[in-house]
């Protein structure tokens, strides 16, 4: 027996394909892309092989972090959550910060939510005030068109009495 513990307990268990599976896992969509593209250049049945891999295991159309978590929740990977596995709902263990994070999160959604609020009031008024020039645009034109009609007549009443004879 030994005093060196495992840092990863069941990881051992899994060959080397598995190790670079999940090292290039742990890197990314674009270290995929880059062991393909070198397959392809130094021997093509291995980038082909690598492409159709990458087609069958969805890697190529989509995130490997759910792949990821998986491993991680079951014991079979070491790392940890890595780029997209610490969410911001997601605990730290440090019940003190986790505590300002879910204040400061409850503070920012109350603030977003005020500063919506005040968006949409501001649209109101925006939309309240060209209404009412709209509406004064269209009364000052109806009084206009109004006065102009009223001029109207009232030339040809003027014109009609000075086509009566003077005698009447």
């Amino acid at each position: 027996m030994t005093t060196l513990t495992d840092p990863a307990p069941g990881y051992a268990r899994y060959g080397w394909l598995s190790r670079a599976e999940d090292w290039l896992d742990s890197k990314g969509k674009g270290a995929w892309i880059a062991v393909m593209v070198l397959g392809f250049v130094f021997f093509w049945p291995v980038g082909l092989a690598t492409l159709f891999y990458m087609i069958w295991s969805k890697r190529m159309f989509t995130s490997s972090c759910s792949r990821r978590h998986a491993r991680h929740r079951h014991g079979f990977g070491h790392r940890s959550m890595g780029r997209c596995g610490m969410g911001p709902m997601a605990s730290t263990g440090n019940s003190a910060f986790d505590a300002y994070k879910e204040e400061t999160l409850r503070r920012l959604e109350q603030e977003q939510g005020d500063f919506e609020a005040f968006l949409e009031r501001l649209r109101e008024a925006k939309d309240k005030a060209e209404f009412d020039q709209f509406m004064d645009d269209r009364a000052r034109r109806a009084a206009t068109a109004a006065d102009a009609a009223e001029d109207d007549a009232l030339r040809d009443s003027d014109d009609r009495r000075d086509d009566r004879p003077a005698g009447l």
